[in-house]
């Protein structure tokens, strides 16, 4: 694979990774097709196969039968030319928000990249058109709901295929314009659909994977910026940073958790509290810190692999096996790992929003904040009286935790009957990976509230003693206080914790290596 400072993802050249769906969902990279003749002769192979199946009468499902439960249905040879468009005509269903445009990227690199594993059984004209949508930024306007994430991501995917050959609208530079028109201007001709390609762009996981690979960079940022709040919050409480000692954590051996408490260490290093004379241990929320972000630390590893398996996967029905002349019928658009990764990461996420939100609550509360003026108020003299500091934001990270909370109900154990039975066991992935999105969402809204506190709780700490600040940590409060100014009088933080939210998704803070 094209190394990434090369600002190039190539498809069909080696395996994919999450990161450069990343990458290429936001334009940091181009996408283009690996251009041996190697790989488009695999590609031709399962196309050419496919033709000489036609031409000898075979039966093949979903290209001389109709879909699901229709597959008893013969459609006369006259007519299959046409199945692929009824295809993706009759799943034009879908409702819910649109798909961003970084989202819309995810989902076109992922399924080019499935469909050039070179099982499918598509034509080379396929994937250039799909290339083409990325590099000239036409985006297929996506619904997100629909999909029960078996038979596959059907009813958004169906979008993708609409787009390619000239129908419905894509999003062009922010707005929405009739595919035709924009084709017409760019001179893209519009795809003709051959059979079995209609499937082969719809019945399959690109939707939810693409969306997984999204959630999983940003679920790996949160742990990071929660450890490196965990340290803020322990310096402001007078905490004991002998919680955090090595030898403590040689004796539990999850690597992930001592990886945490190895960065609120070093956070830590020159700068260490003393312990608080009244009290031997920290609350939970400060000592068992390394414990809630180290399960997460601990998952991504596993949550990655399963992933990138589903990203490198061919996942339509059925496979096309050119070199072995079979064509295979099966499951592979059953999104079940995909809906396990993102049940449990939405799970783990919530968990730092949980872990936050009490931190939060110590650092408001005089009655355990080591000292600090209740709510973190900066106030003084009978201007006191009148100004209530983070009251309210204490209030409102506990709404975003609470239903961040209630997001958690796993979707995978939800799988409904559809389609006359024929569906009758489904993943719900997509549903999951959507989830998971909004717990995200939640738990950074959260974190870029406690970053107010932590900045204001630390400012309040030092103006009552001196706080000798690791040299990384006084860069990073620093760059807190740039953003964040001091609250002495009460003023409306909505326009602040929205710019700390744009800072937090553009990853703007280094944090670890």
């Amino acid at each position: 694979m094209t190394n990434l400072s090369e600002n190039t993802v190539t498809v069909g050249a080696a395996p994919l990774r999450a990161d450069q769906v990343l990458a290429a969902s936001q334009r940091c990279v181009a996408v283009r097709l690996d251009p041996s003749p190697e790989f488009r002769a695999r590609i031709e192979r399962g196309a050419a196969f496919l033709d000489r199946l036609l031409a000898e009468d075979g039966a093949i499902y979903g290209v001389t039968t109709g879909y699901g439960d229709s597959c008893t249905v013969a459609i006369p040879s006259e007519l299959v030319p046409e199945l692929p468009q009824h295809l993706y005509t009759f799943h034009g269903c879908g409702l819910g928000r649109w798909l961003t445009p970084e989202e819309t990227r995810a989902v076109l690199i992922t399924r080019l990249n499935s469909l050039a594993q070179g099982f499918s059984g598509v034509s080379w004209e396929l994937l250039v058109q799909i290339e083409t949508l990325l590099a000239e930024d036409i985006l297929p306007k996506i619904p997100a709901e629909g999909s029960v994430g078996a038979s596959g991501d059907l009813t958004p995917l169906s979008y993708v295929a609409a787009a390619l050959c000239g129908e419905r609208e894509v999003w062009v530079k922010g707005e929405f314009r009739p595919t035709a028109e924009v084709f017409a201007e760019r001179g893209i001709r519009p795809l003709r659909l051959r059979p079995k390609e209609g499937l082969a762009i719809m019945n399959g996981t690109a939707v939810m994977t693409a969306l997984a690979c999204l959630a999983l960079a940003r679920a790996e940022y949160l742990a990071q910026l929660s450890t490196r709040m965990t340290s803020l919050a322990c310096l402001a409480l007078d905490g004991n940073a002998n919680h955090f000692d090595e030898t403590l954590f040689s004796v539990k051996p999850h690597v992930g958790m001592q990886r945490v408490a190895a960065r609120i260490r070093g956070d830590l290093a020159s700068g260490r509290p003393p312990r608080n004379e009244n009290r031997i241990q920290d609350r939970y929320s400060i000592r068992c810190a390394p414990h809630v972000i180290g399960v997460l630390e601990d998952a991504l590893p596993f949550l990655r692999t399963t992933i990138e398996n589903e990203l490198n996967s061919a996942n339509d029905n059925p496979i096309i096996d050119p070199d072995g002349e079979k064509v295979l019928h099966g499951g592979h658009f059953y999104g079940g790992h995909i809906a396990f990764a993102m049940d449990s990461l939405k799970n783990l996420v919530a968990n730092l929003a949980d872990l936050m939100d009490r931190q939060m609550a110590l650092l408001a509360d005089a009655r355990f904040n080591q000292g600090l003026p209740a709510n973190l108020s900066g106030a003084t003299g009978p201007r006191a009286a009148i100004n209530h500091g983070l009251k309210a934001l204490q209030i409102a990270l506990s709404a975003w935790t609470a239903e961040a909370l209630k997001g958690t109900m796993p979707a995978s154990v939800f799988s409904r009957s559809t389609e006359c039975h024929n569906q009758d066991k489904v993943s719900m992935g997509t549903i999951a990976a959507r989830d998971c999105l909004r717990v995200l969402e939640l738990t950074e809204q959260v974190a870029v509230g406690l970053l107010v506190a932590v900045r204001q709780g630390l400012a309040l700490r030092r103006a009552r003693r001196s706080v000798a600040l690791t040299e990384t940590l006084a860069a990073f409060a620093a760059g807190l206080e740039e953003l964040i100014p001091f609250i002495d009088e009460d003023r409306a933080l909505d326009g602040e914790l929205r710019a700390l939210l744009n800072a937090l998704r553009a990853r703007q803070w280094k944090l670890y290596d």
